[in-house]
């Protein structure tokens, strides 16, 4: 016996009504999990990059020391360094740091780097301009390749924090790396021989 067309179409709606909800559930934790870094844990997450006009950063005589570090997930087949392990900086100017990245697999794979910055109170003063963590990072089998980010600490960044920590921990971009094997075939995962 077929179904009735009406309970058909009560299942199918039911069924899109779940897949939309499931959707709405998972577009929503970007944002909870905004605030529950900002308002629980004290970290400030960038937007992106962040918006500061060429000349209009007050230099300020003072200067502090910025530390570097950098992390893989077990999961990811990468090195991941900084080329640099401090920088004394001035507050109020612009530089720039690099980290060495390079993928260990016989095979081409998607990253994110997630940024952090320590101690909590100082994140909202550390302004990244460029970075290699506002967008998501592919390198083939056996890839290395530098990877800078350009930053400014901000002048009214508070008088008792002296040095300032910036990290980074690399994931594993599942979807895309899956994404990007699928859309090569099998062949995509053979390494070139050297």
């Amino acid at each position: 016996m077929n179904p009735q067309p009406a309970a058909r179409t009560f299942g199918v709606l039911k069924l899109f009504g779940v897949a939309l909800a499931a959707f709405g559930f998972a577009f929503s934790l970007v944002p909870l999990y905004r605030i529950a870094c900002e308002k629980v844990f004290g970290v400030r997450l960038e937007q992106g990059p962040a918006t500061v006009a060429a000349g209009t950063a007050k230099a300020d005589a003072r200067w502090v020391t910025v530390e570097f570090d950098g992390a893989v997930n077990s999961k990811l087949p990468w090195t991941f360094e900084p080329e640099q392990k401090s920088m004394r900086v001035q507050v109020g100017r612009q530089y720039e740091a690099l980290y060495a990245a390079r993928n260990t697999s016989d095979r081409p794979i998607v990253g994110n780097a997630v940024p952090s910055v320590a101690p909590a109170k100082a994140s909202a003063y550390f302004n990244k301009t460029e970075c290699f963590c506002f967008t998501e990072q592919l390198l083939a089998a056996g890839e290395s390749r530098d990877m800078p980010v350009r930053f400014i600490v901000d002048p009214d960044l508070p008088a008792g924090v002296k040095t300032l920590t910036l990290s980074y921990t690399f994931f594993k971009n599942d979807a895309r790396t899956a994404a990007l094997s699928s859309a090569r075939g099998p062949a995509a995962n053979v390494r070139a021989a050297p």
